[in-house]
């Protein structure tokens, strides 16, 4: 059972990348994908997976394709993924953290490359078919190297995501000591101050108040 270094396992962090890149970052559509996708991610850690899918966040039926911790599957529509969000908030299994991450934006998509952790229920891992000593326990599950894309709309809305872990062969299982469990609840406590509002689309991209009808 492995004590885990806190300075590194820190969800506060988690967003380091996306400061950095917003940081030199000046094209108005470009800095809106950012402040989504960082939303999106500290929401989804806090436990607060409904309020990615606002209107102005997400599409009325985004897909996801997921070839990770042996999940090979698509979700289509946004009570499947809610489900997944859901699940993963009730177990304390929204818990990530990440290292090494390299972020790259385009007019419609957000690209991630990096090392992530993923706190998982052994019982999880074991279904998906990996390898644990106690089904009841809490693990950190390290994957080198995933790669995700995050296409969006005209309007930065996200249409999905595709998480791709490039080498299984390579990851790493760490069985969490119960005092290094991070709880759903705990996530939020320490994220929640961090989490930024978006501003209006119209203003921000494009430069004016968006009229009403």
């Amino acid at each position: 059972m492995a004590r885990i270094d806190k300075t590194k396992m820190d969800i506060t962090r988690t967003n380091a990348a996306i400061d950095a890149l917003l940081r030199v970052t000046d094209n108005p559509r470009h800095r809106f994908m950012l402040q989504a996708f960082h939303r999106h991610r500290f929401l989804e850690i806090a436990g607060r997976y409904a309020e990615i899918f606002a209107p102005d966040m997400t599409v009325e039926r985004p897909v996801y394709h997921f070839n990770y911790a042996g999940i090979l599957t698509t979700l289509e529509g946004a009570d499947a993924v809610k489900g997944l969000y859901g699940h993963w908030a009730q177990t304390h299994q929204s818990i990530f953290y990440v290292e090494r991450e390299q972020i790259a934006v385009a007019d419609n998509y957000v690209a991630s490359v990096g090392d992530f952790y993923q706190q998982v229920l052994g019982k999880s891992l074991a279904t998906n078919g990996i390898k644990v000593d106690d089904e009841n326990a809490y693990y950190l599950y390290k994957v080198y190297g995933t790669q995700q894309i995050w296409p969006y709309d005209d309007r930065c809305r996200l249409v999905g995501e595709d998480v791709w872990e490039t080498g299984p062969a390579l990851s790493e299982v760490i069985k969490l000591d119960p005092a290094d469990v991070v709880t759903t609840e705990q996530a939020a406590a320490m994220l929640n101050p961090l989490i930024k509002s978006l501003p209006k689309f119209d203003e921000a991209v494009m430069g004016r108040a968006r009229r009403t009808a």
